[in-house]
């Protein structure tokens, strides 16, 4: 009898150490790859909902200009650029890319 509890616990305890690898791995999955992206993603949406007018831009199809007109309702921002105003969803422009075309700040 007591041998039937020892080995029923001794069961219990290498099933929990056969899934630790596997809990490993999904840890790591979530602090290399899921969280740095749900980060970015959260910066890009208050950038995007910051946006105002005169902002030299960047959309995410690599077009430049400058932000001439902000319509909120529609969720939409007319770019001039040197072929002439555009009209791009807020989502198409990039954060990323946008910053480096911002002129830099003096100190």
């Amino acid at each position: 009898m007591y041998l039937s509890i020892f080995l029923q616990a001794s069961s219990s305890g290498s099933s929990l150490t056969s899934m630790l690898p596997f809990l490993a791995m999904i840890l790591v999955l979530y602090f290399f790859m899921i969280r740095p992206q749900m980060n970015k993603q959260k910066k890009e949406k208050k950038f995007q909902a910051g946006i105002q007018k005169g902002t030299r831009v960047i959309t995410t199809s690599g077009i430049h200009g400058k932000i001439t007109e902000i319509n909120d309702t529609d969720g939409t921002v007319t770019i001039e650029t040197g072929a002439g105003k555009i009209k791009f969803e807020r989502a198409a422009i990039s954060l990323e890319l946008s910053k480096k075309y911002q002129p830099k700040e003096k100190k």
